[in-house]
């Protein structure tokens, strides 16, 4: 009981921050800690001591604060809510809403959270756009031949899964400059010359775009058949050129404001990179523009590096386009890479002449369709955002901005909270966006800072509350120049030699402790290396107080003026002292295996021979062979089974082992004896092993038949007697 009442003296008296922080305003209060407030009232406190006037609520208020407490706290409402879309083929005219809210306010106060909710929903029958980007570079040629009719095929199957549907096409190869391309004369009209497999073939070029998003299929068709393939010099291919272009360049490929946008890029080698410009000269590096010519081809391929994964990601993202990598077996796994690095982005393994297409952009599109992710654009440094997931199962994911699994139609929850560390100038805001990945719908998050106190702007300057020499503001005088005391009541230069005594602790004390100076009646203390120096005498500090192995206060207390302020759980001048007995209960529940007493935590074991964490260890004690009798008896019962449960339960920390005669040749070894119900005797040995197990060394029985007669077991037992007495 003793123990309860001294934890919850510790925990009474531990230290707050607030008062702890010596803030000398308003504003500086709040900066603490978000649980801290501040006393505007004029008269507050006793006359006698210094009452902080920035503490938790509930000391204010016991303080007799009441009515006049600035303690602002964080805040969030909506600003702009349309409701959620059932269908993405909506009346002409009105948007489609896949996100909710669509702009929201926050008001901050520094470490004070604040936070909202919203909603994504992935709708039915949402209009699709798809761009179809191919290499067609002379490996590829089967499969160009394998997709002269896809566009009918593919439209036959997205119609099954959206009733608007666009379809457009482009192509690539790589930079026509060397060493990607073949660049000699006799190249350049035909890079396939001399090659015996396929010597004819169509120059070399980056990118080109071929045709626009369209619903007619038919077009797609015929500008298909029209393709040749080239041939490039390395393996890479100049894919990242084209998927940079498909993406940045949205009115000549023409993807619409309202539709799910997925670009497709077949290939069947791996991309080139930034950086591998380099090789060819090129040495500016992508400056993510659209360069496309009035004739659709892409003409800074040989101005450019190639982009890199950051400037794609960025890209991809600011256009909300899915892209889905359709490649070979042997580079499934360089492209899977690719999709952690670059948001929305899948991948599938596409066959080696493409025949396969259709059904991996149908995997694609339900994969794609089949989840959520948050991605935010623009977040102001001085913020956390801490994200909860609440997806189709009803379960809370918390730090996940990610649902999976989803059926179109269905609607994902995620609970932002937002908060602030620190506080930027005075009327500052900040806006940062929550958007989906892939999608077009976006959150705007306005941001303003609850910095400063109501009071502040009730300024009395000049105030007759501070002798008409400063200015008064939030319970408080803010002395004009030259002036000084709580009421502005003194002037530097005065005689200060009436003032001195009130910077006395006592009589004959030093000024202000010896550690700061005294003007106009009050104590200036001076800033120390070693932490905090306060008080109204400059008599307090927060590090002179015990330590434990250099540690102030064990860690396990706050250091306030000299003494330590122990946490709860914890006493003693240093606070090292635990108060929790439940590390020296042993495993038959008593305290210190009744053997000790528990301090600090920790068995000091009172009874001469006892050892071990819990006391529980003691071969010279009267009761050491009792609490080994019930294993012995256990197993004796059970024919020295040690897998019987009960038994095992006895036993589980001895090791066994079975002897025909007991010597007595271990210093250390108790010998035990008992009779047995049938006036035999049973003898064992027990000794502590270094593991902290014990090692039982027991007789056997004596090895007589059920049908024996009872003369047979006295001449046994009176055998084990002579055993005793030889040992004794």
């Amino acid at each position: 009981m003793r123990g309860v009442d001294l934890r919850w003296q510790a925990n009474k008296e531990r230290l707050n921050m607030c008062t702890s922080g010596s803030a000398s305003s308003c504003e500086e209060c709040l900066m603490i800690h978000p649980k801290c407030a501040w006393c505007s009232k004029e008269v507050f406190g006793s006359s006698r001591s210094v009452t902080s006037r920035c503490d938790l609520r509930v000391n204010l208020l016991q303080n007799g604060c009441g009515g006049e407490i600035e303690s602002p706290a964080s805040s969030a409402w909506v600003l702009r809510s349309l409701p959620l879309s059932s269908k993405g083929s909506s009346t002409a005219g009105m948007d489609v809403i896949q996100m909710a809210p669509q702009e929201v306010a926050v008001d901050l106060r520094p470490g004070d959270q604040t936070t909202f909710r919203l909603q994504v929903r992935q709708v039915e029958d949402y209009p699709v756009d798809l761009y179809y980007l191919m290499d067609l570079s002379l490996s590829m040629k089967d499969d160009l031949e394998n997709i002269r009719s896809l566009g009918t095929a593919l439209a036959e199957e997205m119609r099954k899964l959206t009733s608007n549907f666009r379809l457009g096409f482009g192509s690539f190869v790589d930079k026509d400059i060397s060493p990607f391309s073949y660049t000699a004369p006799r190249y350049q009209t035909n890079p396939c010359t001399g090659y015996k497999l396929f010597p004819n073939c169509v120059p070399s070029f980056g990118f080109r775009h071929l045709l626009p998003l369209t619903d007619r299929v038919d077009s797609f068709n015929e500008e298909v058949r029209k393709q040749r393939v080239s041939r490039n010099r390395d393996a890479p291919e100049g894919g990242f050129d084209a998927v940079l272009q498909a993406a940045v360049c949205k009115e000549k490929i023409g993807w619409r404001k309202d539709a799910l946008h997925l670009l497709v890029l077949t290939t069947d080698d791996v991309p080139h990179i930034a950086l591998d410009g380099k090789l060819g000269g090129l040495v500016q590096p992508h400056d993510g523009q659209c360069h496309l010519s009035d004739a659709n081809e892409y003409t800074a391929s040989d101005q450019m590096d190639y982009p890199s994964l950051a400037l794609l990601g960025e890209k991809l993202a600011e256009n909300n386009i899915n892209l889905i990598f359709a490649v070979t077996k042997n580079h499934y796994m360089l492209y899977k890479n690719f999709t952690a690095l670059i948001p929305g982005t899948t991948v599938e393994i596409l066959h080696g002449d493409s025949k396969n297409i259709i059904q991996l952009i149908i995997n694609a599109y339900s994969s794609i369709r089949s989840k959520v992710e948050l991605s935010v654009w623009d977040q102001p440094e001085d913020l956390n955002l801490f994200f909860t997931a609440t997806c189709q199962d009803g379960l809370s994911y918390p730090n996940q901005r990610k649902c999976e699994g989803l059926k179109i139609g269905d609607t994902a929850s995620f609970d932002v909270s937002v908060e602030a560390w620190s506080c930027p100038s005075k009327h500052t805001e900040h806006t940062f966006t929550l958007r989906p990945v892939g999608f077009r719908d976006s959150l705007r998050v306005v941001v303003t800072y609850n910095c400063t106190c109501g009071c502040s702007t009730r300024l009395e300057p000049d105030s007759t509350r501070c002798s008409g020499n400063g200015t008064y503001v939030c319970g408080l005088c803010e002395c004009n120049p030259s002036y000084l005391g709580t009421k502005c009541e003194c002037q530097e230069g005065e005689n200060q030699s009436i003032y001195q005594n009130l910077c006395r602790e006592a009589e004959g004390k030093p000024l202000c402790s010896g550690r700061g100076e005294c003007s106009c009646n009050q104590c200036s203390c001076f800033e120390s290396e070693f932490g905090k120096i306060y008080g109204p005498f400059c008599e307090c500090d927060n590090f002179s107080c015990a330590r434990n192995k250099g540690i102030l206060c064990s860690g396990h207390g706050e250091c306030h003026c000299g003494e330590c302020k122990c946490h709860a759980g914890y006493i003693g001048d240093n606070c090292n002292c635990s108060t929790d007995i439940s590390t020296c209960r042993a495993k038959d529940g008593q305290i210190c295996s009744d053997r000790g007493h528990c301090t600090c935590g920790q068995c000091q074991c009172t009874e001469p021979g006892a050892f071990g964490e819990t006391c529980e260890k003691c071969p010279t004690c009267p009761d050491a062979c009792s609490t080994k009798r019930e294993c012995v008896e256990c197993l004796l019962v059970h024919a020295r089974k040690s897998d019987n449960q009960t038994c095992h339960h006895l036993c589980k920390d001895e090791v066994i082992t079975w002897v025909d005669s007991i010597v007595s040749d271990e210093q250390e070894a108790v010998l035990c004896f008992y009779k047995t119900p049938k006036d035999c005797v049973m003898m064992f040995t027990y000794a502590e092993l270094p593991s902290g197990k014990s090692n039982l060394t027991v007789l056997r029985e004596p090895g007589l038949e059920p049908t024996l007669q009872k003369a047979h077991l006295h001449t046994h037992c009176g055998f084990y007697l002579q055993q005793i007495q030889q040992v004794l």
